[in-house]
């Protein structure tokens, strides 16, 4: 394959492919000489850089792109690839005018300080820059309260705390407000942390910038305590949450042991994907069911949970149940854990007259509210990093996140476009059921669906078995 520059290259303002050899294909990021002809370049501050200099092929080259899938057959096609992260030769903003704000949006999750600390300390070590802004309350705190004014001293110590220092909320996207805020205050570099609601709103915000042929780079930082981001390897907050829901699962595990027929229940978080759940119960070894939304369940007859239950009440004397939130429910109303928990009271009280003791545990909030682990700090310090390089290169409309363990920058539209999920036709959930010992809980017929609704398709981004390492 010839240079990435000598290739054809087909884009728009959403689309920016390139097309190489053997099936190569480069989904490409936006970059601001795309909509502002002769932009200016400066020398990559970094060269001057005494922590960096001494460091060989520190930069990333032209060319340099990162698979998707490296799993491939002897005939495959190259398949996509997206831009490697890093920093860059040549720079298209001068530190001294840089004006930076940085906005958290959505839900908590460990690790959201973490983000926050590293892009201001990598802004100001990394490239000089002085001017960082924190914007108070997600999107609607751009138009509705003042700015945070952020520093390295400011963000020293954050990362040992949970939450945001710069607050978060839901909504309060409008777009005109935002833009003409970001257009107001000067500012040229926006930073937005958040799910893929907030990544949504983040290329809107892109599209409008684009359109006013402002010179404005936007990244966004893809979070999700769920996991449930498409093409990325994991997002930050993940490896914490897992962690934590130990100790949760670990209670379960004590109460079941204490009594006669003892049941603990535990609700994790994942309202559309499993992963928390699964990994969870797979890290636990005491965990005897696991109730996830991309497989179906019954409770009652045959090869059913209740049935599962008194068979394992028999055996052991003991169960542990782990329930992801969306596990099993069309209703979003419905608290699944206390449902469920229900269920098998009425269950075995009515139908079975048989004395049970089920206690019930939701740690949702206190894992939501954790400071984040060390494999999660490591992995929040280089997406920060990354972010910054790509937005001092120019590069924007775009998301940062490792793709097989190497960073990459990947179009907002890639990581909006689904959700990622548990693939129940995979390896990892085997290995789950051969740890719980439970049944599948479908249908011959069920199973036959879904491996037959599989074929051909692209599998979802999966977390490898052996990954120990998030970088």
């Amino acid at each position: 394959m010839g240079s990435l520059v000598d290739s054809v290259a087909v884009h728009n303002l959403k689309k920016k492919i390139v097309m190489g050899d053997n099936g190569y294909v480069l989904e490409d990021v936006p970059h601001l000489s795309d909509y502002i002809p002769s932009l200016p370049t400066y020398p990559n501050p970094l060269k001057k850089n005494p922590s960096y200099s001494v460091v060989n092929q520190y930069f990333v080259d032209k060319d340099d792109t990162v698979a998707q899938n490296i799993v491939v057959r002897k005939n495959s096609s190259r398949g996509i690839h997206f831009r490697r992260a890093g920093p860059s030769q040549n720079v298209y903003f001068k530190p001294d005018d840089v004006n930076a704000c940085i906005v958290t949006c959505g839900g908590l999750c460990p690790g959201l300080n973490t983000v926050i600390r590293e892009l201001v300390c990598g802004l100001y070590s990394m490239y000089g820059v002085t001017r960082v802004m924190g914007i108070d309350g997600g999107y609607r705190g751009f138009y509705s309260k003042n700015t945070i004014p952020l520093t390295p001293k400011v963000v020293n110590d954050i990362h040992k705390r949970g939450g945001t220092i710069l607050g978060s909320s839901r909504g309060g996207h409008v777009t005109k407000k935002i833009v003409d805020s970001i257009q107001d205050r000067g500012i040229n570099q926006v930073y937005i942390i958040g799910g893929d609601g907030t990544q949504k709103g983040a290329s809107v915000l892109f599209e409008e910038i684009t359109r006013r042929g402002l010179n404005v780079v936007v990244v966004g930082i893809p979070k999700t305590i769920d996991n449930d981001i498409p093409v990325i390897d994991k997002s930050f907050g993940f490896d914490s949450a897992v962690e934590e829901a130990q100790r949760a699962i670990n209670a379960a595990h004590v109460e079941a042991t204490s009594f006669e027929n003892g049941i603990g229940v535990v609700k994790l978080m994942g309202r559309n994907s499993g992963f928390i759940a699964m990994y969870a119960s797979l890290a636990s070894r005491d965990v005897d069911c696991c109730l996830i939304p991309e497989s179906d369940y019954y409770l009652e007859g045959r090869g059913g949970v209740f049935e599962y239950i008194e068979q394992r009440l028999k055996e052991n004397g003991h169960m542990v149940i782990v329930v992801a939130e969306g596990a099993g429910q069309d209703d979003e109303q419905v608290d699944v854990g206390l449902w469920i928990s229900k269920k098998i009271k009425e269950h075995f009280s009515k139908e079975k007259k048989m004395m049970i003791n089920l206690k019930y545990i939701d740690p949702t909030y206190m894992i939501r509210a954790i400071a984040s682990n060390a494999s999660d700090n490591v992995y929040c310090t280089l997406v920060a990093q990354s972010a910054v390089h790509g937005a001092m290169a120019g590069y924007t409309g775009f998301t940062v996140g490792p793709v097989n363990n190497t960073h990459a920058y990947i179009p907002f539209d890639r990581i909006t476009e689904k959700q990622n999920k548990v693939d129940i036709t995979d390896m990892m959930w085997a290995q789950l059921l051969s740890s719980t010992n439970q049944p599948s809980f479908l249908s011959k017929t069920r199973s036959a669906d879904i491996i037959e609704a599989n074929k051909g398709e692209e599998p979802p981004t999966q977390l490898s078995d052996e990954e120990t390492n998030p970088c």
